[in-house]
């Protein structure tokens, strides 16, 4: 096997059976189909007949495709709450990250995804964003990562959503055949609704996004809505600022007919004024969207702080007047460093450490 061969997990059914034609014109997308639910742990494909795929064709498969997966360098379970943290390298060696979150419904899971190694967004309060940007992840690697953790599921999982490291809009190609491959029928069984697909506002991709109809469920990562508080924290806005990314956010909700979600990353004493309220509701005018509260959570280096309590829920308050569904994200793994990069920072550093000992 060689890197040239496409990777099986991120083929298309189509695109598989144009590699099997190669080798037998008979090949049917019924077999295209039980080859990538085979490679994707499952018996079988949802409303057909089960049938083994002929020697021929396994063996095609084989040698015309890729099937190298991903390492687990270090998995992590926090016991309050039950997310577990995977750290995985690939085969070139690059370290990214993806979370099993527990779901409400008993039994039930949902696997954060990374689109990147690093990120080159530097939004300040983020631990990937201070790790710089390594490279894209392939699609291969995120559907690897979603079937790896998938398989030590202890339920079902019932949801995938690409808020891991880096930005998913900035790998848009990459990330939007994953996507297509973790909710195809016959191999990931994600429904498109379930699938939710992170953005800090990169307005390009997300008029893209609108003008090719995607089924998944656009967050944009707002986290506040003044102008000049907002460059601070996500440098994205000196080039897309909020005039844009508003007209932006209408013309996707325009194109899917969504209520768009809005992620807002509560920084005590930062971004919970009433200011900013006056400017989010401004920013949002008529435009239906649910607004997902969400903890800081590295504050070890950057000087940011959670929420007190009081401070939230007086902001919680202040979000009423919007009209809009207002949630807050319960944000988990507090005790084993599930905040996207924090563990792949230490695995970084600590490798840089040992370089730099060893080369003295």
């Amino acid at each position: 096997m060689t890197d040239a061969l496409p990777h099986l997990a991120a083929l298309s059914e189509s695109e598989l059976l144009a590699l099997l034609h190669r080798r037998d014109p008979s090949a049917t997308a019924a077999d295209a189909r039980r080859l990538l639910a085979s490679h994707f742990g499952r018996p079988d494909v949802p409303g057909e007949t089960p049938r083994p795929v002929r020697r021929n064709l396994r063996q095609a498969c084989a040698e015309l495709t890729r099937r190298d997966t991903l390492q687990v360098v270090d998995r992590t379970t926090d016991p309050s709450d039950g997310f577990v943290k995977y750290l995985l390298r690939s085969p070139d060696g690059a370290l990214h990250e993806a979370v099993r979150i527990p779901l409400l419904a008993q039994g039930c899971f949902s696997v954060c995804l990374s689109s990147q190694v690093g990120c080159a967004m530097g939004c300040t309060f983020c631990a990937t964003g201070r790790l710089g940007l390594q490279r894209h992840l392939q699609a291969w690697e995120i559907v690897e990562a979603f079937r790896l953790v998938r398989a030590e599921a202890p339920g079902r999982v019932s949801g995938a959503v690409f808020m891991g490291q880096g930005e998913p809009f900035h790998n848009y190609d990459e990330v939007m055949r994953a996507a297509q491959a973790i909710a195809q029928p016959y191999t990931g069984r994600i429904a498109a609704a379930a699938i939710s697909i992170s953005t800090v506002g990169l307005v390009p991709q997300m008029l893209r996004f609108a003008a090719e109809k995607r089924p998944y469920r656009l967050v944009v990562s707002l986290t506040s809505a003044l102008e000049a508080k907002r460059a601070e924290l996500l440098p994205i806005t000196k080039k897309h600022g909020l005039a844009e990314l508003a007209a932006a956010l209408r013309t996707v909700h325009a194109a899917t007919g969504q209520r768009l979600t809005v992620a807002w990353v509560v920084m005590a004493g930062v971004n919970t004024g009433s200011e900013e309220v006056q400017a989010l509701q401004q920013f949002l005018g008529d435009l239906p969207v649910r607004v997902n509260l969400i903890d800081v959570n590295d504050a070890r280096e950057n000087g940011y702080a959670r929420a007190e309590p009081a401070e939230l829920e007086a902001f919680r308050d202040r979000l009423q007047v919007l009209g809009q569904p207002i949630v807050r994200r319960y944000s988990g793994g507090q005790q084993r460093q599930a905040a996207c990069g924090m563990l792949a920072a230490t695995r970084w550093h600590e490798q840089a450490a040992g370089e730099q000992v060893s080369s003295t």
